[in-house]
């Protein structure tokens, strides 16, 4: 069922309580599930937030439905699961991990420490009034570890360890308390602490543009220094929040084929494909911003050339991993629907579509696409 105007424009979702009777079921039931398409050449895995209480029945229909991997947007970053120091609230990620194990999902914790300041509680780096020393904030990384990654032993089997620590610019490591309290091993120690407390669990470090050739030579460096040193690292996250006709198809592929070299598995982590650009935000020192959150083109719906574009790009990724499967083993959409989706918010408040299921919970053209390469690849 689509809807789509007469102008050739995919309406903007109507409240989403009051769609849900009617396209939660279509949705879950009728299409063929997308785990299934991808079933022994890849995991197909959806992140959410407070699972399964944020979510109507027909959402969670919908995620059964099309997933077999589960990541938590936000609920397991250090920032929320322990705010105060020794202070931890697992209400949520208990209910998140009970969730999918009734399910059968498969969990990917996210993440134990994410390498920045702004995403950091202040008291992780503080002792009373003074810097903590390296020692301090080591103890307590390593006993967020056991608290956490301990605590879902046997539960969770993979884990986001340590998220956007290289650097943007010239620096190696992106500077930060991090990198200048404990040292250029602060990433390392992060690793050792998450087998220490999971020696089961597969260990990924996750990051954006590191399919870009600057940042891609940081990460190949990291990993083998980490392989060198007996460092436990099983897979690189390329989070993957691209835009619309700005893709880096060969890059992409160049990555995973420079990491699978090194003996280690790929994941793209944090899919989706805005089509709102979104590039000018951070251009010529942020002047465009003013203007930019003024910006909402597709407020009143999506023109149908512009779904078409985004689906024949998200084919076109798959087919560069069906190539790949050898060490590409998960792709995981950030985001159930378009209606969930973070890029309704961030840089700025639009509307925005970048994942492959409507606010309606239809599949998008993007969805279709997929399904097909996966299918004629099946074929041959």
């Amino acid at each position: 069922m689509n809807y789509r105007h007469s102008s050739g424009v995919w309406l903007m979702a109507i409240p989403v309580a009051a769609i849900f009777a009617f396209a939660g079921e279509a949705a879950a039931e009728t299409v063929a599930a997308l785990s299934e398409a991808c079933k022994g050449r890849l995991d197909i895995g959806v992140a959410v937030s407070a699972l399964p209480g944020n979510y109507q029945q027909e959402e969670l229909a919908l995620l059964r439905r099309h997933f077999n991997t589960v990541t938590p947007e936000n609920d397991m970053k250090l920032l929320h699961i322990q705010p105060r120091e020794g202070s931890f609230n697992f209400e949520k990620t208990d209910a998140f991990v009970a969730f999918a194990e009734a399910n059968h999902l498969k969990i990917v914790g996210h993440n134990l420490f994410w390498m920045r300041d702004d995403e950091t509680p202040a008291w992780f780096f503080k002792d009373g009034d003074k810097t903590a020393s390296r020692e301090q904030v080591l103890k307590r990384m390593r006993e967020h570890a056991r608290a956490v990654a301990g605590r879902y032993r046997g539960k969770i089997a993979c884990w986001d360890v340590a998220n956007e620590a290289l650097s943007d610019g010239d620096e190696f490591l992106r500077p930060s308390k991090w990198q200048s309290l404990i040292g250029d091993d602060g990433v390392e120690q992060a690793f050792r602490f998450a087998h220490e407390a999971n020696p089961e669990a597969r260990l990924v470090y996750n990051d954006y543009s590191i399919e870009s050739p600057k940042k891609r030579a940081k990460l190949l460096c990291l990993l083998r220094e980490f392989k060198d040193r007996g460092v436990p690292i099983h897979v690189v996250g390329i989070q993957g929040h691209w835009e619309l006709d700005c893709v880096p198809f060969d890059d992409i592929e160049e990555t995973i084929k420079a990491v699978g070299k090194l003996g280690v598995k790929v994941a793209i982590t944090e899919l989706d494909l805005g089509v709102v650009r979104r590039d000018r935000w951070w251009a010529d020192g942020g002047k465009h911003q003013a203007e930019l959150r003024k910006l909402d083109p597709y407020a009143g719906g999506c023109p149908s050339d512009v779904l078409r574009r985004q689906a024949e790009q998200y084919g076109r990724l798959f087919q560069i991993l069906l190539k790949h499967t050898d060490t590409v083993e998960r792709v995981t959409f950030w985001g159930l629907h378009d209606g969930r989706s973070w890029l309704n918010d961030w840089p700025w408040k639009r509307t925005d579509y970048g994942l492959i299921f409507d606010r309606r919970l239809q599949p998008k053209p993007a969805f279709f696409d997929i399904v097909a390469v996966m299918k004629a690849n099946a074929l041959k």
